[in-house]
């Protein structure tokens, strides 16, 4: 029996894999070692209901990076000793989960964004994603940024500027604190995306606004493969996998842009688990 674990910030997944027709699928908090200590990974490990102990485990995580991995590695061992424990980054899990053994190019679209050259056991080049301030383009922070660009200089209607003010709670001032002031503007910056999705599925309602929303999408996206992926080695030519809720819910305009850069999409998923579980077992 192998333990597989898919580790954010905010959330973790977990299966528990006998083969592949027999996994269950658990979920605890997230765990990055960035910001816990030993003991806090053991807190949020501990209240897992596994069924027997697992032979293998596979974690990859935010934040799971020398040396900080460490306090995972010992926090598994502390709970699983006679495991065979392998903790790796979250960037690693996307390559195996989009490329398998394959050599490819794996990206993540999530609240951040990030991306890596993958020979089909290791990573070969990563882009530095720099974050939300400095880069992360194509990510939730990326598109809320461009979002509230366009609403606040006039670019986007009154009417959509009103209603999702209106629908958040949230006045000019309280954004810019949220941005400038308060913690995780990230994740501020990221939910934002979610209402531009709904937008945008309601095209019919909100035509113009739509439009200028779609081509800002796709701007975040171009940027993203010119920025990240343009620079690895025979980029075109290899096929290019993406991970994450962004990637996923706005993958239709995910694929025209890379369709125009010329790049083959091999696969968009909201989630590595099954990938996981297909190139562990």
């Amino acid at each position: 029996m192998i333990l597989i674990a898919d580790s954010g910030s905010t959330k973790t997944d977990w299966l528990f894999a006998e083969d592949a027709s027999k996994v269950e699928r658990l979920q605890t908090p997230g765990i990055n070692p960035v910001h816990m200590s030993e003991d806090e990974v053991v807190a949020v490990i501990s209240a897992l209901d596994c069924p027997r102990s697992p032979h293998a485990i596979y974690f990859y995580g935010a934040g799971c990076i020398d040396p900080f991995k460490t306090k995972v590695v010992n926090a598994l061992g502390r709970l699983f000793p006679d495991a065979d424990i392998s903790v790796e980054s979250d960037l690693l899990g996307a390559a195996r989960a989009v490329c398998g053994h394959r050599r490819g190019i794996a990206c993540i679209l999530g609240t951040g964004s990030n991306s890596c050259l993958f020979d089909g056991e290791k990573i070969l080049d990563n882009t530095p994603p720099l974050g939300y301030i400095l880069g992360d383009e194509g990510s939730g922070t990326h598109i809320g940024k461009s979002f509230l660009n366009a609403l606040f200089k006039g670019r986007l209607s009154e009417k959509l500027r009103d209603d999702y003010l209106s629908r958040t709670g949230l006045s000019y001032p309280e954004i810019i604190n949220k941005v400038y002031r308060a913690p995780l503007a990230n994740r501020f910056l990221a939910s934002c995306s979610v209402y531009v999705a709904e937008i945008l599925a309601k095209s019919d309602q909100w035509t113009d606004d739509s439009e200028v929303l779609r081509q800002m999408v796709a701007g975040c996206f171009r940027e993203f493969l010119q920025k990240n992926v343009a620079r690895y080695e025979n980029a075109p030519e290899e096929p290019v996998g993406f991970i994450g809720s962004i990637a996923y819910h706005y993958r239709d305009i995910l694929k025209e842009v890379a369709d125009s850069l010329g790049y083959r999409i091999s696969t968009i998923e909201k989630s590595p688990a099954e990938g996981l579980l297909s190139y562990h077992i």
